[in-house]
Protein backbone atom coordinates (compact mmCIF):
# COMPACT_ATOMS: atom_id res chain seq x y z
CA UNK A 1 0.00 0.00 0.00
CA UNK A 2 2.66 2.44 0.72
CA UNK A 3 3.64 1.95 -2.72
CA UNK A 4 0.89 2.81 -4.36
CA UNK A 5 0.57 5.75 -2.02
CA UNK A 6 3.63 7.17 -3.25
CA UNK A 7 3.37 6.32 -7.20
CA UNK A 8 -0.18 8.05 -6.57
CA UNK A 9 1.33 11.00 -4.35
CA UNK A 10 3.89 11.38 -7.05
CA UNK A 11 1.42 11.44 -10.10
CA UNK A 12 -0.64 14.18 -8.16
CA UNK A 13 2.54 15.82 -7.27
CA UNK A 14 3.61 16.01 -11.19
CA UNK A 15 0.26 17.07 -12.53
CA UNK A 16 -0.05 19.65 -10.06
CA UNK A 17 3.71 21.25 -10.70
CA UNK A 18 2.89 20.65 -14.54
CA UNK A 19 -0.39 22.75 -14.40
CA UNK A 20 -0.33 25.02 -11.56
CA UNK A 21 -2.03 27.33 -13.02
CA UNK A 22 -5.29 24.89 -13.28
CA UNK A 23 -8.56 26.44 -12.03
CA UNK A 24 -9.07 25.43 -8.09
CA UNK A 25 -12.06 23.31 -9.56
CA UNK A 26 -9.58 20.96 -11.31
CA UNK A 27 -7.02 21.14 -8.36
CA UNK A 28 -10.14 20.47 -6.07
CA UNK A 29 -10.94 17.06 -7.81
CA UNK A 30 -7.23 16.17 -8.49
CA UNK A 31 -6.76 16.40 -4.62
CA UNK A 32 -10.16 15.01 -4.34
CA UNK A 33 -9.79 11.47 -5.91
CA UNK A 34 -5.90 11.42 -4.26
CA UNK A 35 -7.01 11.98 -0.39
CA UNK A 36 -10.16 9.66 -1.53
CA UNK A 37 -7.35 6.85 -2.54
CA UNK A 38 -4.94 7.53 -0.14
CA UNK A 39 -7.43 7.79 2.61
CA UNK A 40 -9.17 4.34 1.77
CA UNK A 41 -5.60 3.02 1.83
CA UNK A 42 -5.43 3.80 5.46
CA UNK A 43 -8.02 2.62 6.73
CA UNK A 44 -7.36 -0.48 4.92
CA UNK A 45 -3.67 -0.91 6.45
CA UNK A 46 -5.60 0.08 10.02
CA UNK A 47 -8.07 -2.80 9.51
CA UNK A 48 -5.85 -5.20 8.02
CA UNK A 49 -3.14 -5.22 10.70
CA UNK A 50 -5.71 -4.40 14.15
CA UNK A 51 -3.35 -5.91 16.29
CA UNK A 52 -0.43 -3.40 15.55
CA UNK A 53 0.25 0.06 17.25
CA UNK A 54 -1.39 3.47 16.54
CA UNK A 55 -4.30 1.55 15.19
CA UNK A 56 -6.03 5.10 16.30
CA UNK A 57 -4.08 7.15 14.34
CA UNK A 58 -4.38 5.64 11.08
CA UNK A 59 -8.03 5.18 11.17
CA UNK A 60 -7.92 9.12 12.03
CA UNK A 61 -6.22 10.06 9.39
CA UNK A 62 -8.02 7.45 6.91
CA UNK A 63 -11.28 8.87 7.76
CA UNK A 64 -9.61 12.46 7.28
CA UNK A 65 -8.56 11.49 3.98
CA UNK A 66 -11.65 9.91 2.60
CA UNK A 67 -13.57 12.92 4.61
CA UNK A 68 -11.61 15.92 2.66
CA UNK A 69 -11.81 13.89 -0.80
CA UNK A 70 -15.35 13.25 -0.35
CA UNK A 71 -15.67 16.80 0.10
CA UNK A 72 -13.32 18.36 -2.64
CA UNK A 73 -14.87 16.00 -4.77
CA UNK A 74 -18.89 16.88 -3.91
CA UNK A 75 -18.11 20.36 -3.83
CA UNK A 76 -15.07 21.53 -5.98
CA UNK A 77 -16.18 24.90 -6.96
CA UNK A 78 -15.89 25.89 -3.16
CA UNK A 79 -13.89 28.83 -2.29
CA UNK A 80 -10.08 28.50 -2.76
CA UNK A 81 -9.27 29.68 1.10
CA UNK A 82 -11.80 26.56 1.87
CA UNK A 83 -9.90 24.41 -0.52
CA UNK A 84 -6.20 25.64 1.32
CA UNK A 85 -7.54 24.89 4.66
CA UNK A 86 -9.11 21.62 3.75
CA UNK A 87 -5.32 21.13 1.90
CA UNK A 88 -3.29 22.16 5.06
CA UNK A 89 -5.43 20.04 7.66
CA UNK A 90 -5.47 16.81 5.57
CA UNK A 91 -1.70 17.16 4.70
CA UNK A 92 -1.10 18.39 8.64
CA UNK A 93 -3.01 14.71 10.40
CA UNK A 94 -1.37 12.74 7.94
CA UNK A 95 1.86 13.70 8.62
CA UNK A 96 1.13 13.38 12.30
CA UNK A 97 -0.37 9.56 11.28
CA UNK A 98 2.50 8.94 9.13
CA UNK A 99 4.68 9.66 11.72
CA UNK A 100 3.06 7.74 14.21
CA UNK A 101 3.57 4.75 11.63
CA UNK A 102 7.57 5.24 11.23
CA UNK A 103 7.62 4.88 15.76
CA UNK A 104 5.49 1.77 15.18
CA UNK A 105 8.11 0.60 13.09
CA UNK A 106 10.84 1.55 14.71
CA UNK A 107 11.58 -1.87 16.21
CA UNK A 108 10.26 -3.45 13.29
CA UNK A 109 12.74 -2.44 10.35
CA UNK A 110 16.02 -0.11 9.54
CA UNK A 111 14.98 2.74 7.51
CA UNK A 112 11.35 4.21 9.03
CA UNK A 113 13.16 6.98 9.15
CA UNK A 114 11.57 7.74 5.62
CA UNK A 115 8.04 7.25 6.85
CA UNK A 116 8.93 9.70 9.69
CA UNK A 117 10.36 12.39 6.78
CA UNK A 118 7.21 11.73 4.28
CA UNK A 119 5.08 12.93 7.70
CA UNK A 120 7.60 15.41 8.09
CA UNK A 121 7.27 16.76 4.84
CA UNK A 122 3.26 16.73 4.64
CA UNK A 123 2.90 18.34 8.18
CA UNK A 124 5.63 21.13 6.59
CA UNK A 125 3.59 21.56 3.63
CA UNK A 126 0.26 21.72 5.89
CA UNK A 127 1.11 24.21 8.35
CA UNK A 128 2.65 26.52 5.27
CA UNK A 129 -0.42 26.29 3.28
CA UNK A 130 -2.27 26.82 6.59
CA UNK A 131 -0.25 29.65 7.93
CA UNK A 132 -1.08 31.54 4.41
CA UNK A 133 -4.39 29.99 2.50
CA UNK A 134 -4.70 33.12 0.73
CA UNK A 135 -1.20 32.55 -0.75
CA UNK A 136 -3.73 31.87 -4.03
CA UNK A 137 -4.05 28.60 -5.95
CA UNK A 138 -0.94 28.53 -8.05
CA UNK A 139 1.06 28.37 -5.07
CA UNK A 140 -0.55 26.09 -3.39
CA UNK A 141 -1.01 23.90 -6.60
CA UNK A 142 3.26 24.37 -6.39
CA UNK A 143 3.66 23.51 -2.80
CA UNK A 144 1.41 20.37 -2.96
CA UNK A 145 2.85 19.28 -6.34
CA UNK A 146 6.33 19.64 -3.95
CA UNK A 147 5.17 17.66 -1.60
CA UNK A 148 3.60 15.08 -3.08
CA UNK A 149 6.59 14.06 -5.56
CA UNK A 150 8.96 14.30 -2.29
CA UNK A 151 6.44 12.33 -0.29
CA UNK A 152 6.06 10.14 -3.26
CA UNK A 153 9.54 9.07 -3.38
CA UNK A 154 10.10 8.85 0.46
CA UNK A 155 7.43 6.51 0.40
CA UNK A 156 7.92 4.19 -2.50
CA UNK A 157 11.46 4.29 -0.97
CA UNK A 158 9.81 2.94 2.31
CA UNK A 159 7.80 0.28 0.54
CA UNK A 160 11.00 -0.79 -1.01
CA UNK A 161 13.12 -1.82 1.90
CA UNK A 162 10.09 -3.13 3.84
CA UNK A 163 9.77 -5.45 0.43
CA UNK A 164 13.98 -5.79 0.73
CA UNK A 165 13.34 -6.66 4.51
CA UNK A 166 10.72 -8.94 4.07
CA UNK A 167 12.50 -10.42 1.13
CA UNK A 168 15.62 -11.22 3.67
CA UNK A 169 13.25 -12.58 6.37
CA UNK A 170 12.24 -14.92 4.21
CA UNK A 171 14.96 -16.44 2.49
CA UNK A 172 16.35 -16.40 6.33
CA UNK A 173 14.05 -18.73 7.35
CA UNK A 174 13.77 -21.28 4.74
CA UNK A 175 17.50 -21.33 3.93
CA UNK A 176 19.02 -24.86 4.85
CA UNK A 177 21.24 -24.49 8.38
Amino acid sequence: MLAVRGVLAVIFGVIALVWPGITALALAIVFGAYALINGVSMLVEAFRHADRPHRGARIAGGVLGVAAGVVALAWPGMTAVVLAILFGAWAVVTGVTEIAAAIRFRRQMHGEFLLGLAGLLSIIAGLIILAWPTIGVVTIAIILGIYAIMAGIVLIAMAARMRRAAHHTTHATHSPG
